[in-house]
Parts: structure tokens; sequence; C-alpha cells
């Protein structure tokens, strides 16, 4: 080989070297997460804390913050709940902790009230796609049980429903349902397969004259509630 064709062979070797190093670089750059300011982040989570445990924010802290800081109602916005899970809330139920408030903090590159407060709008359940939706849904359940209990009673169910469904199936839908549960003297506490099944059996069976009690394997809640709506045009007569 000549002399002159190994310093070609060179030059190229280095340049696809350096190209590489520096798309190496680049993406690496790239695929960094920005950084918030973690003690403004600590000290809004410090200043609704409990006072007996500086690790959990409880329902009072989450309250104070709605109020207080961000102009929303803690118990009618349902934005509220969609905040609360998008930060990770998990742990326990009515309670976010410190570890899920930074690591939510970071995800969503919020460390000031302004810039919470600046997220609002993009909390609407409408920007939420089916399969987060239900995500979300079951989280309002999880979220709103007490204690050690794994289930809700019926009249937090029918008033979460309302709040957490609206708009999502068709009223009609909701409000029947609704006052089935409520009207129903068998149940007075309503479980996560129940609460979770309902939102399903919305979006596969939105005509109830398909319903096939025979083939049906949903939970009896349901198959009752269409036995319910069976009944309703024969009272009216």
């Amino acid at each position: 080989m000549s002399t002159t064709k190994k310093r070609k062979l060179r030059h190229q070797e280095s340049s696809s070297m350096w190209n590489s190093k520096k798309k190496s670089s680049s993406s690496s750059s790239s695929s960094r997460k920005p950084t918030i300011d973690e003690a403004a982040a600590e000290k809004i989570f410090a200043d609704i804390a409990d006072d007996d445990d500086p690790t959990v924010a409880g329902m009072e802290g989450i309250c104070t913050l709605c109020e207080e800081q961000l102009g929303i109602d803690p118990l009618e916005d349902i934005r509220v709940l969609v905040l609360l899970w998008k930060l990770g809330s998990k742990e326990k139920p009515a309670q976010i902790t410190k570890d899920e408030w930074m690591s939510g903090c970071q995800k969503m590159q919020v460390d000031s009230v302004a810039k919470l407060k600046d997220l609002l709008p993009s909390l609407d359940t409408g920007f939420l796609d089916q399969t987060e939706f239900k995500d979300f849904y079951k989280f309002c359940f999880q979220f709103n049980r007490q204690g050690t209990h794994r289930t809700l009673d019926k009249e937090m169910v029918v008033a979460l429903m309302k709040m957490v469904l609206q708009g999502r199936i068709s009223t009609d839908r909701l409000d029947t349902f609704c006052t089935f549960v409520e009207t129903q003297t068998s149940y007075t506490r309503i479980t996560l397969d129940q609460w979770t099944s309902f939102l399903d059996f919305c979006y596969e069976c939105e005509d109830l004259s398909t319903y096939d009690e025979s083939n049906s394997a949903w939970p009896v809640l349901i198959d009752e509630y269409v036995e319910y709506m069976e009944e309703q045009p024969k009272q009216k007569k």
C-alpha cells in the first residue's frame, strides 16, 4: 500500500472515531434529565408534611397546598387526584411520601408553587388516553381507601364516580348506576374489582340489549345492574 493511501486511511479512521465520539456525547447529553431545585421542592413538601412524621404529607397538608397555594378545592376538583397520581402517590392511601414527592417533582420538572399552578390546565382528565385513564381510575379507588380497608363504602363510591367519570362515560349510564348502587341494601361497600369492572363494562357494553348474562364474566354487581335496568321500563308502565 502506498504512503498516500495509508495517510488517507488513517485520516478516515480518525475522522470516523471522532464523529462516533461526538454522536455518543450528544446522545448522552440529550438523554440526561434536566435538574430541578431540589431544596425548593423539599421546602414545599416540608410546609405540608405531617407534624409527627416529616416524611409524609397527609390529607391535611395536601388540602393546605391546594386551598392556600394552588387555589383549587381539594374535595371537588378532580385535578388534585390527577396531580397526586402523576406525582406517584401509591405507598399508602390518602397521603404522599417525601420520596414520592421528590421523584414526582423531578419527573414533572416542578420545584415551585408557580410551576405547580402552571401545570393545572394540563391535569384535566380529558388529556388522558384510555389506558392512562384506566390506571388513574384505579388509583382513585386506592387513594381513597381508609387505613387497612380494601373496600370503599358506597356513598364514597357514588361521590367519586360522579367526579371521576363525568364526561368519560355516558351521563345516563353514570346516573343510573349511581342510583342503583345507592338503592341496593345488599351492597354497603364496593371492592376494587367491582370498581374497575364497571369502567371496563362501560367501554365494552355500550348497548345493554347486547348483554348476555349466561356468558358473562363480570362481577355479580354488574349482572344485577343490568337486571335493574331491564326492570325500569316495566315499573314505569
